[in-house]
Order: structure tokens, then sequence, then C-alpha cells
């Protein structure tokens, strides 16, 4: 019978063992607290593929010693699911991973939420998508949602040092001898994806011939071939990657678009699609904002385009976006407004709505004094009437404070400006 490939092997048996997730999984947090409590309830882990979703569910099942089950959403059908049911009344609880859950068609659905209401399943679906807008309402309302983030290089290099030691599961009766450069580059060029770094380095040992002394040596050559990515020279430290997305946004913001386009280049070099798209259409809001309010919409235009082509296509539509970032000008102006309003919030300064503003649309508003004052805007000149709409502690707060720096956001400055000085 064939061997499973090392990173089914190396798959955590308990919480203790998973590598990463450490928001999730580390003493005193959420799901270390189900385990520990065996209180489980039914989950969504979403995240980047090769981080850790099937670990963490069977780490959970070794760590309860409940049943443990895996399906595919889209691959198994309802029998499948009737089997895992029938283990579930006969055993009194059965954990069932779901994989693709955002896949899950109305039928099969239907017929687990008995069983999740009465917790005879305790669910957790696995997906790659974002669960607020892949899944359906009736499953994800039912379960906790959770993150989870790709593994830093250290965390991936922990679990390749794990397996190349460990006797039962791993490498370790081979005589392996990974070179430091070799190691940092599965550890750097799996962008966090440890199953991909898992599979490449057992790629490279059994593929590799061993010396007279019977040791397979493994450099930076074999593991740039095994992994398909070449090697983007990184901080010792193992925060490379994350330094190359700082350094992106960073010469962004400070409209240097020769070196965003060297930091775009390394990014593409590792294939890190996702985190490009990610911090692009951030930048776009974040810092090009009001300035050029058309650089968000175009720039997410670029990243469907690009994901749509793929790589090596995908660097054109990106470099547009960049250039256009780097070349627009800036403005933060709407995300300090937001963060001054929220730190408002949070500190409990919050106040009553006022009466006019207030819900009329009910039997009874009238006699509680509920919208009776309000000035309705359409019906005067301009579309506007002063009128007070923050609450009496607020009133003369201004959490907006218009930038200059663009056009358009100097239109908006001179509107706002006028309004102030009117109220």
């Amino acid at each position: 019978m064939q061997q499973k490939p090392l990173a089914f092997r190396m798959r955590p048996r308990t919480i203790d063992e998973v590598v990463g997730q450490q928001h999730l999984v580390g003493d005193g947090k959420i799901i270390a607290r189900m385990v520990k409590a065996k209180q489980l309830t039914s989950m969504i882990l979403y995240g980047p593929p090769g981080i850790g979703k099937t670990s963490i569910a069977s780490a959970i099942a070794g760590s309860t010693k409940y049943a443990f089950r895996t399906l595919n959403a889209v691959t198994n059908n309802k029998k499948d699911m009737e089997i895992v049911a029938a283990e579930a009344k006969m055993s009194g609880k059965v954990i069932l991973l779901l994989d693709e859950v955002h896949r899950l068609d109305k039928g099969k659905q239907d017929f687990l939420l008995p069983y999740l209401e009465n917790g005879m399943i305790t669910l957790i679906g696995a997906t790659t998508s974002n669960p607020y807008h892949a899944i359906n309402p009736a499953i994800r309302s039912r379960c906790q949602i959770f993150e989870l983030k790709p593994l830093s290089p250290d965390e991936v290099k922990q679990a390749l040092l794990r397996a190349i030691e460990d006797e039962d599961r791993g490498l370790g009766k081979l005589k392996v001898n990974v070179t430091d450069e070799a190691l940092q580059h599965f550890a750097n060029a799996s962008n966090g994806d440890v199953r991909s770094s898992l599979n490449a380095l057992e790629l490279a040992v059994l593929s590799t011939d061993e010396d007279e002394e019977g040791i397979v040596s493994i450099d930076v050559e074999s593991a740039e071939e095994c992994l398909q990515k070449k090697s983007i020279a990184a901080d010792k430290d193992g925060d490379g990657h994350y330094d190359v997305l700082s350094a992106f946004q960073k010469s962004i913001r400070g409209s240097d678009a020769n070196a965003a386009l060297h930091y775009l280049g390394r990014l593409i070099e590792a294939g890190d699609l996702v985190s490009i798209s990610r911090r692009l259409i951030v930048i776009a809001y974040e810092d090009i904002g009001l300035a050029n309010p058309q650089a968000g919409p175009r720039t997410l235009a670029a990243i469907e385009t690009a994901e749509r082509l793929g790589f090596p296509e995908a660097r054109i539509p990106l470099a547009n976006a960049v250039i256009e970032l780097c070349l627009s000008p800036k403005s933060n102006s709407a995300i300090l407004a937001i963060d001054t309003a929220l730190e408002d919030i949070r500190k409990g300064n919050v106040g009553e709505i006022p009466d006019h503003l207030k819900d009329a649309h009910y039997k009874g508003a009238k006699e509680l004094g509920r919208g009776i004052e309000y000035l309705y805007p359409h019906n005067y000149e301009n579309g506007w009437v002063p009128q007070q709409y923050l609450p009496n502690r607020l009133k003369n707060k201004q959490y907006y404070q218009p930038k200059k720096t663009g056009k358009f956001e100097q239109a908006l400055a001179i509107v706002y400006e006028k309004l102030i000085r009117k109220s």
C-alpha cells in the first residue's frame, strides 16, 4: 500500500501540535477553550489553501476523542451525510469536517440543519471563500466564523523541522541534511502554505540520491526546483515576505513608482496574487482615497482582470494599477475621519439620537415626539436646510478634515466648509 503524503502524515493529532493560528488555538484562545471544556460549537474556518483548516479540525477531534469524519460539499452526496448522521445517533456526537462548505446545496443543507441544532453533529466547515459572502445564512448563523492566517516563515520552518525529525510519521528514519538556505526557501516561498512546503520537501528528499554515507542532502537549488518558486532574498528572521508587502504599500504611498514596481515584481515572483490584490485595494482607499476616488474602482477592475488572466499575464493589469496609484494625489482623510468617530464610540461618547431624526413610521410615534420637527431637505433650496443631526453631546464634532491634494477633494472641501459655516 502506497504511503500517504508527508503533509497528510504530519497533520496534528491534538491542539497542542497545531503550528500557527495561535489567535485561535493558543493557550486561553477560543478554540483551545472549546476543546478544554469539551463544549464544541459548529464553526467555519476560512483562509487560503494549505494553512491548517483540516489540521485544526483533525486536532480538535484528536483532543476531544470524538468520532471524526471528512466530507466534501461538492463530491459527497446526501447518502454520505446520512451515514455520518447515523453514526452520530449511535455515538452521540460526530465532528464533521465539510470541505468547500460554500458549495453546499439546499438539499444537503436542509438535511444537516436539525443535527447541527441538536448538537449531534459538530460541523467544521472549511472554505477559501469569505463566508459572509459565499455561505448560506442558514448555515452561517449556526456557526462561529474563524479566519485563519497564512503561516509566518518561522511557523512553516517549525513544521518542516518537525517533519524532518519525526521518526514515526515524518522523515526522521532517513538521513536528511537540509541546508539553512534551502529550509529558508521552503519557508519563505510557500507564502504561508505549509502543505505546499511539506510536499516540496518530501519530493526533494525522495528524488535526491544518497551520498556514499547514505545522507540525502537538499540545497537551495533542489528546493527551488521542487517548490517551483525562485528564492527571493529575505531577512534571516523570516519576516521577508511581510517586509516586501510593507515596502510595497509604503512605496506607493510615497509616490515612488519604480520602487513599487520592484516590490510588485518580488510578490509576482512569489506567486502571491492574493496578497497583492488585497494590499492594492486597501491602498486605493486608505492612501489615495478622496484625492482620486476613481482609483478604487479602477484598481478593483485591474485585480479582477488579473484573477481571470492568471500569471504571467496578470502582471500587466497589476502594473497599470500600481503606476496609477503611485502617481495619484494622496489623501487619508476618510480613514482618519472614521477612526476618530470610532474612537469616540468606543469610549462611550455616543449620546441620544435627536427626536426629530428617530423613526416615525409606526403608530404612536407622534405621541412620543418622534420625527415631528424633522425638516425634509428636498423641500428647501439647494436641497439643504440647517438642522442638528449629531447627538447634543457631540453636536459640534467635526470628524472629517478635508485634504487639498486632489481636485475632487478640493471641491468636496469647498462644499463641506460652506455647510459647516451655515450650520
